[in-house]
């Protein structure tokens, strides 16, 4: 069965997802932190893949004609047990594709207990972008980062703990800066609480590591500094999985240090409505979305 999950897996991702590039996220050393996960990676339902060791990166590239010069890593998500692909991740990147900007789906590591890992794959990857902007028709100034629920965490990690580079390191790609220019968060999962850390869901992140000081690192509210980057977000009232509360509390530490910042709290739209099309208010976020790409002149007016 699971030989059978992997061929439909290289099927929807040659035939149904137009990527023109893909790219290893560690092709040229080994990541920092091994996550311990062996064998081939299982497709499930609605092209959700679990079972992730090796980190890749999908590019979609826009029409020359039509580049903005400004890009996004995209982190899907599925609670770091599984990776929504399809619509938090390709069609997310389509969409971007159609308007001038260059979409980098992530299919980062899943953690499987070794909370490093997603974050060095996110990290990794905006420096990846960076590193090749000029090749590429990108603005190095102009890259962004979105995700959505777990991927929303991992975006907005990268966002309060990147790094400007380490100037002496021997790889290159090291020496280069992983902070997002802005972000986009999509229903994130965003705080912690220290009395829920001994819940079995969370030894997928944590493993036995069940310290409240290491569960701080991951609520990015409590990691918000000046350097932060704008953001946009976006969250549904009625969220049964990830409470609007999530957004709310990013959205106050980011007003603590006057980050620009625009959030969308919707009536309807549940959990994990991503940018399938629905009959619900909250499907108007990627128009609201562009609209804020121009008024942070990320984009052209």
């Amino acid at each position: 069965m699971k030989k059978i999950f992997v061929l439909l897996l290289s099927f929807v991702s040659t035939f149904t997802m137009a990527q023109d590039l893909v790219l290893d996220v560690w092709s040229n050393t080994s990541p920092p932190t091994d996550n311990g996960l062996s064998g081939p990676e299982e497709l499930l339902e609605n092209n959700r893949v679990a079972n992730i060791s090796v980190a890749k990166m999908y590019i979609y590239f826009p029409e020359k004609e039509k580049n903005t010069g400004a890009a996004m890593v995209i982190c899907p998500g599925g609670a770091y047990i599984r990776e929504a692909m399809s619509h938090e991740g390709y069609e997310v990147a389509e969409w971007l594709k159609e308007r001038g900007i260059t979409g980098i789906v992530l299919k980062y590591r899943l953690p499987n207990g070794h909370h490093q890992v997603p974050l060095e794959d996110a990290q990794r990857a905006m420096r990846i972008v960076r590193y090749n902007a000029n090749e590429w028709g990108i603005d190095p100034n102009k890259i962004g980062i979105a995700g959505s629920s777990a991927g929303g965490n991992l975006a907005a990690n990268a966002g309060t703990r990147f790094t400007f580079g380490d100037e002496l390191a021997e790889d290159p790609i090291e020496k280069i800066s992983s902070r997002p220019d802005f972000m986009l968060l999509l229903y994130p999962f965003i705080a912690h609480k220290e009395e829920n850390m001994s819940k079995p869901i969370k030894s997928h992140f944590f493993g036995k590591d069940k310290n409240w000081e290491t569960a701080k690192k991951y609520s990015p509210q409590r990691n918000v500094t000046e350097h932060t980057p704008p953001t946009f977000m976006v969250h549904a009232d009625n969220d049964k999985v990830v409470e609007s509360s999530h957004s709310i509390e990013l959205y106050l530490a980011l007003k603590k240090f006057n980050i620009p910042a625009e959030m969308h709290i919707f009536q309807d739209g549940g959990h994990g409505f991503g940018i399938t099309k629905i009959d619900m208010p909250a499907e108007q976020w990627t128009e609201l979305f562009y609209q804020w790409l121009k008024q942070r002149n990320i984009i052209e007016k």
